[in-house]
């Protein structure tokens, strides 16, 4: 009732996993990574305790082949199955049962797994993988890609409902949550795919906003600790968010231009409030009511701006 992909990035160790499914919520059955472990997808007629169970083996020591071959030889309905997973090494390995509905099978390349059921054509498979080493840039993007091409070869044969893409670290460390890189899951949508991609640079963009409101010195606290090379990275890191976001979204403008205000920069703070305000005079009140809470010493900058709640100037 799926197809998924599960891949190791050559480049950066990252880990990742994608899927969709005419089945509802499938993120919260098919996917499961660690970081600095591994990933999984387990599907069909789906034995959740798969997906965790072979990222226990991986972490005991086992390569994904072998952590694969356990879980099936010890499923008395394997034949039901489907299970792919990659390891850490970049080791892949895919199984499909004897009685998965059909068109059903899967393939495995350097460190990549692809698997399908209930598919439109047999051709799903085999064009996952060829558009994963077809695409470059990071894994999510190739994921994705894979995604799109089992659409275009078929898809699922009942049709689209949910779907899920996460990436994770390389890396290993007492602070798994912190290695999440990508995390995006469509429950019920007619086209779960499409909002993927609709999805992955909107999270793109609040991880730079995030990166900035925060943290310490940007925004929270006084503004100290910050050299200008930082500054300018930041700046233009929220700069490149708003256009990710689009001029119905300001988020990123908004604390682009009270990072401005913090740094001095008040004429440029002033003009993007200022447009700020004209699009939504709201947020001249949310402005006024954080800067006492230490993100600004004040707002005085701001009192020949025109109110535009009124139409008068402030």
């Amino acid at each position: 009732m799926t197809y998924s992909i599960v891949a190791r990035c050559p480049r950066t160790g990252a880990l990742g996993v994608a899927a969709q499914s005419h089945f509802f919520g499938v993120g919260r059955l098919v996917g499961w990574t660690e970081p600095g472990v591994g990933a999984a997808a387990t599907q069909a007629f789906v034995e959740v305790a798969h997906g965790p169970g072979a990222l226990d083996l991986i972490r005991s020591g086992a390569p994904a082949a072998d952590a694969v071959g356990t879980l099936v030889a010890g499923d008395p309905d394997a034949g039901y199955r489907q299970l792919g997973v990659v390891d850490a090494a970049g080791g892949a390995a895919s199984h499909t049962g004897d009685r998965c509905a059909p068109a059903a099978g899967g393939v495995t390349g350097d460190g990549v797994a692809v698997q399908g059921n209930m598919l439109g054509s047999a051709q799903v498979w085999p064009a996952m993988l060829d558009a994963y080493h077809g695409t470059s840039g990071e894994l999510a993007d190739r994921l994705l890609a894979a995604m799109v091409a089992a659409e275009a070869a078929g898809g699922d044969v009942r049709g689209s409902q949910s779907a899920m893409l996460k990436v994770v670290s390389g890396t290993r460390t007492d602070r798994p949550w912190e290695q999440t890189l990508v995390d995006l899951r469509v429950d019920d949508h007619p086209d779960p795919v499409g909002e993927l991609g609709r999805l992955l640079p909107r999270q793109r963009a609040f991880d730079l906003i995030g990166g900035v409101i925060f943290e310490r010195g940007l925004t929270l606290g006084p503004f100290t600790g910050v050299d200008a090379g930082e500054l300018t990275d930041r700046l233009d890191g929220l700069a490149r968010a708003a256009e990710l976001l689009g001029p119905d979204n300001r988020e990123a403008d908004f604390w682009r231009a009270l990072l401005m205000a913090r740094s001095g920069d008040t004429d440029g703070a002033r003009t993007l409030f200022t447009d700020l305000f004209r699009a939504r005079p709201q947020l001249r009140g949310f402005l006024e009511g954080i800067a006492p809470l230490g993100f600004l010493e004040g707002t005085a900058f701001l009192d020949d701006a025109p109110d535009h709640s009124t139409g008068a100037p402030r």
